[in-house]
């Protein structure tokens, strides 16, 4: 029986960061996977999506040509060739990690991984053994149990190759993912609708910001039904579905071509336990404890599986943490805190604690913001209405958090990413000179708002 330091259960982000780094720690490695390398992040979800994304602000962007004196008439959309250049993205990253595990010598396992006991993994019937194995088998789509879901379709679905594009949508979760893929569809033609059962979309993000994103859709045309409860999907005679909810008890409707169920994911343990092997579980997530390890010692697990925070880069850090934990180092990453990105246009990205949640745990505090309508860079980009808002301590001016809804919110966060993980305060942040014309020089001014204030 062939016999590995370490095995992994899961080729995505996760458990091929985990096995890289082992392998680099000096650890035999292997990795299994049944289906492509990458898992849902590079496949079916966010390198998909923001392929979509692309194409859809580039009829944007030559929509708005115009007013620059640069005319596109006749704009169409060929969605089978959108599929297609995305697919082209996602096996050119996806041959990229085969031969990063190559190149390291993980040896990649084709299969489905069960885990017959500690240190025994088989995969589809042939066994190993492991000094330590590694669960970082992800998340599935989540299906309730409303009557007619059947009939739509999942955020894995909707991102496989499609000959068309759906002239009308009814999208069921105002999340992440729901929001990000009715931006997608509306900027491509398609009449979005959306179903949200809490009172707000995006309902972990600052409120200003739900509030905006709600605006900013609506205003392109989308429909918005924040407090529904979906009683059902039907399909109707002529081949359309109709969602029927109900609003503060009065009932609704929302009719589409097509119904996108994204109220969220569900950890994915199908298949990994043997019988008469399991570890402690909570409502379908793995627990482990600080160091990743489950109740089984020697197992361990990652990510979507077991986070309660399913984000691709959280199951990145948490795997190389854990690799470097079993050769003894402390890992250089804080895992505990997450930054999180929304790809919608406008972007919106976010760090560390907002103005109401640290007044909530009864810190005061201070924040600082800037309007994007003052940014040269966004003016020139034609952006939404958007903003930076800085959150700091009221006594000491450590920066406890950051939200932004701007053009390139995601790719500008890592600074104030920095200075949350560092415990820098805004004095610190106001030394740096960012230069001029960029994007990024709004921080500069949000900055200079959050100093007047604590100042005051």
């Amino acid at each position: 029986m062939e016999h590995y330091g370490l095995l992994v259960i899961g080729a995505g982000p996760g458990g091929y960061e985990a096995a890289l780094r082992a392998a680099r720690l000096g650890i035999r490695t292997a990795v299994v996977e049944n289906r492509d390398v990458g898992g849902t992040c590079l496949n079916r979800g966010c390198i998909p999506t923001k392929s979509l994304l692309h194409a859809a602000e580039i009829a944007a962007g030559l929509e708005k040509g115009g007013e620059w004196g640069i005319a596109a008439e006749n704009l169409s959309v060929d969605f089978a060739a959108v599929h297609r250049k995305k697919t082209e993205v996602t096996e050119k990253l996806r041959a990229g990690v085969e031969g990063l595990l190559k190149q390291k010598k993980v040896d990649l396992l084709r299969g489905t991984g069960t885990i017959l006991g500690p240190g025994r993994v088989a995969v589809d019937g042939v066994e190993y053994g492991a000094d330590h194995i590694l669960i970082a088998t992800g998340s599935v789509p989540a299906r309730p149990p409303i009557p007619g879901l059947e009939h739509a379709v999942s955020s894995d679905e909707v991102l496989s190759d499609q000959e068309r594009v759906y002239r009308s949508l009814v999208i069921i979760g105002g999340g992440v993912i729901g929001v990000e893929l009715a931006c997608v569809y509306q900027a491509l033609g398609c009449q979005v609708s959306i179903v949200e059962a809490l009172d707000r979309i995006l309902p972990n993000m600052d409120r200003e910001i739900c509030q905006n994103m709600t605006m900013i859709l609506k205003r392109r045309g989308a429909a918005v039904n924040t407090g529904c409860m979906v009683s059902s999907v039907e399909k109707e005679p002529d081949g359309g579905l109709v969602v029927r909810y109900t609003c503060k008890d009065q009932p609704g409707e929302a009719r589409g071509e097509a119904v996108l169920c994204a109220i969220g994911r569900r950890p994915n343990t199908a298949g990994l336990f043997g019988e008469g092997f399991q570890v402690d579980m909570e409502r379908g997530r793995i627990l482990v404890d600080e160091r990743f390890q489950t109740s089984v010692p020697g197992v361990y697990a990652i990510g979507d599986v077991s986070a309660r925070i399913q984000l691709a880069h959280v199951a990145a850090a948490q795997g190389i943490a854990c690799a470097e934990r079993l050769v003894g180092r402390e890992p250089l990453v804080d895992v505990n805190l997450v930054p999180s990105c929304i790809y919608t246009s406008p972007e919106i990205a976010s760090i560390g604690l907002t103005a109401d949640e640290a007044k909530a745990a009864g810190r005061a505090v201070r924040v600082g913001k800037a309007l994007m309508s003052a940014n040269g860079k966004t003016v020139i980009a034609a952006g939404e209405r958007g903003f930076i808002k800085i959150v700091a301590d009221a006594s000491t001016g450590v920066v406890l958090g950051a939200q932004l809804m701007c053009e390139r919110a995601t790719d500008m966060l890592s600074e104030l990413t920095e200075a949350v993980v560092n415990g820098l305060t805004a004095r610190q942040l106001a030394r740096v000179m960012r230069p001029h014309p960029t994007f990024e020089e709004a921080v500069s001014a949000a900055v200079e708002d959050l100093l007047e204030k604590l100042e005051k």
